[in-house]
């Protein structure tokens, strides 16, 4: 594991008009680590990661990549970084095939016509390198996929350009329990490629399953950022739902860590 974060968040304010949905939110990406972001509905998380994806500008605080202070204007200066976001609603389109769908506003071309050939070979060693074995065809359409194999081709996707931090938000929501497997499986795989991944999920059975850190929001507040390993199931609900467990999470408003 890296002791220095690929992708790391200093101060990060972010308000709607008078609501303040951030407030000085510290958050850091390692690579080689799953790192999960938990959080209760309205805690910030969906701001927090449109903040890093570029769709929304915060109004204060520092964002770092690999070290170096960058200026993300837009999701191309996200995606140019190397930081990919897997939503869930996937952003898949069923009426076309698995290649189709991984170079979608991406195509590779051979002149003037579109280079099929480089696209399903790129598409084939993503999906291998992944140890991806449950997609029968390329060319299958992603309308006859399952719920698992969908969030598969979402998440070679994102990981066909090169990305070095991926963000996948509620990967296994409404998967069953195999499905569910497989997927954090891959989930770990990325981790285990050297890439950063970031883990949105309400379930806590698959954030300790797979995350090495937890990041819990509190009210738009980072309550605390740990170990998976230092911390147990009931801390971090107790983080969750008030912000702090103990002597970890919050204290007078500021945030502590294990």
């Amino acid at each position: 594991m890296s002791t220095a974060p690929v992708l790391e968040l200093r101060g990060i304010d972010k308000s709607f008009g008078p609501v303040q949905v951030l407030h000085d939110v510290a958050f850091s990406v390692y690579p080689g680590e799953v790192t999960a972001l938990v959080g209760d509905n309205g805690a910030g998380k969906s701001t927090l990661v449109k903040c890093i994806g570029g769709i929304h500008p915060f109004d204060s605080g520092e964002y770092y990549f690999e070290g170096r202070q960058v200026s993300v204007g837009g999701p191309r200066d996200a995606a140019a970084l190397g930081v990919e976001i897997v939503y869930q609603d996937l952003a898949l389109c069923d009426n076309l095939d698995i290649v189709q769908n991984m170079f979608l506003g991406r195509e590779r071309k051979r002149g003037l016509v579109l280079d099929e050939d480089t696209m399903e070979e790129m598409a084939a060693k993503t999906l291998v390198g992944l140890s991806v074995r449950t997609v029968k065809s390329l060319r299958q359409h992603v309308s006859s996929l399952s719920g698992g194999q969908r969030q598969t081709v979402a998440i070679a996707k994102a990981v066909l350009w090169n990305s070095k931090v991926v963000i996948l938000d509620e990967p296994t929501a409404a998967l069953g329990v195999a499905q569910t497997a497989q997927v954090l499986e891959l989930v770990r795989r990325l981790a285990d490629k050297g890439l950063a991944v970031v883990l949105i999920s309400h379930n806590m059975n698959d954030v300790f399953a797979v995350s090495d850190r937890i990041a819990a929001l509190y009210l738009g507040r980072m309550a605390a950022q740990v170990k998976t390993s230092d911390v147990t199931h009931s801390q971090i609900v107790e983080l969750i739902t008030a912000g702090r467990s103990g002597e970890l999470g919050l204290q007078n408003g500021k945030e502590a860590t294990a």
